[in-house]
């Protein structure tokens, strides 16, 4: 396979080709999808596990957060619309790239995890929108929006997503989809969790739990999202030996280096007017987190290796929530999968 040469689009159907996919990419695949008869069948737990995990925003109640949002300091109601709307923000990217990425991959079950992954990033961008609504008018919204679009350290730390992903949209090329797939672990595995603790900081003083049982949702499938997207490079690598050289395996660590040095920027710059987030600690989560992901792509620790430097945020986290098999914040029972080191998660 030529890693520079632009990938063709998949016809929907090819009658002579087998069901069970020759490949991830540039494959002999009908385009029909058979569960059980897939080239790798740990797809279909993860796959299940996508789908033990629907939700939609309007099943939490935010009237207990609309009571409280004039409570807040203005530093925390700035601060909460800021992080929301630049979510957000990043949510919108993922829909129609995951979306682009399945007209070019040839296995059928890829197909179909890409498109539940396409489909809950919709949901978590409504969901941003959803708490929008209920504490702040629509013009401050559109203010809140216009700000994440026109922020410099927002654009500073976005371009790095955008310039992988625009190559793939304007030149779809192997390589470019090796690039798309590591910035893609950077937004989900790195860029959201600012922001995630922030809230999380919130509702260990008992604000916004509401709004904090949301993110827990969202984390929830973003872990997951990263997690198969780790899993693709690797069998993407596996499959065309062309792609798995020292340049690429290179270009993974400096891109989740740099995604760590602008999350830690970004930090920096949010919670600066919040008390009781460390930000020393916080740049130490980082790093923690991104040696996670690089475990997750079969490589080794950038960054020493360290525990959670942030431990209280090991309540909000994953394991917690499944543990109790119910709503951590809410106590209400839900039907959530068990999680296991099988499927993916690990702590927050």
């Amino acid at each position: 396979m030529n890693i520079y040469q632009q990938l063709p689009k998949s016809k929907l159907f090819y009658p002579g080709h087998p069901n069970k996919s020759t490949g991830i990419l540039n494959g002999r695949s009908s385009g029909l999808l058979n569960w059980n008869d897939i080239a790798y069948p740990q797809m279909y737990d993860l796959y299940q596990t996508l789908l033990s995990n629907f939700w939609k925003a309007q099943e939490i109640n935010m009237q207990d957060d609309i009571k409280q949002w004039d409570t807040l300091t203005p530093a925390e109601q700035d601060v909460f619309l800021r992080v929301n709307t630049q979510l957000a923000c990043l949510d919108s990217l993922q829909t129609p790239t995951m979306s682009q990425v399945m007209d070019y991959v040839t296995d059928s079950s890829f197909k179909a995890i890409f498109a539940v992954i396409s489909q809950q990033e919709a949901v978590h961008n409504e969901s941003y929108s959803y708490i929008l609504s209920s504490l702040v008018p629509i013009h401050e919204q559109n203010e809140r929006f216009n700000q994440a679009k026109s922020d410099p350290v927002v654009q500073k730390r976005n371009q790095l997503i955008l310039d992988a992903y625009d190559s793939f949209y304007e030149n779809p090329t192997p390589e470019n989809l090796f690039r798309l797939g590591v910035n893609s672990i950077n937004l989900e595995g790195i860029y959201f969790y600012a922001g995630f603790a922030f809230f999380y900081h919130l509702a260990r003083q008992q604000k916004m739990l509401k709004t904090s049982t949301m993110i827990s949702y969202i984390q929830r499938d973003e872990m997951q999202h990263a997690y198969f997207i780790s899993q693709f490079i690797r069998i993407l690598l596996a499959e065309h030996p062309e792609l798995n050289t020292d340049e690429h395996i290179q270009y993974i660590y400096e891109q989740i280096d740099a995604a760590v040095k602008l999350e830690q920027e970004w930090a920096g710059f949010i919670f600066n007017k919040i008390e009781g987030i460390d930000i020393s600690e916080f740049e130490g989560y980082v790093e923690y987190l991104a040696n996670k992901r690089l475990r997750q792509l079969g490589l080794k620790n950038l960054y020493p290796d360290r525990e959670n430097p942030m431990p209280w945020i090991h309540v909000f986290s994953d394991e917690m929530i499944n543990e109790t098999k119910s709503d951590f914040f809410e106590q209400k029972s839900r039907t959530y999968s068990k999680v296991t080191q099988n499927n993916g998660f690990d702590e927050l």
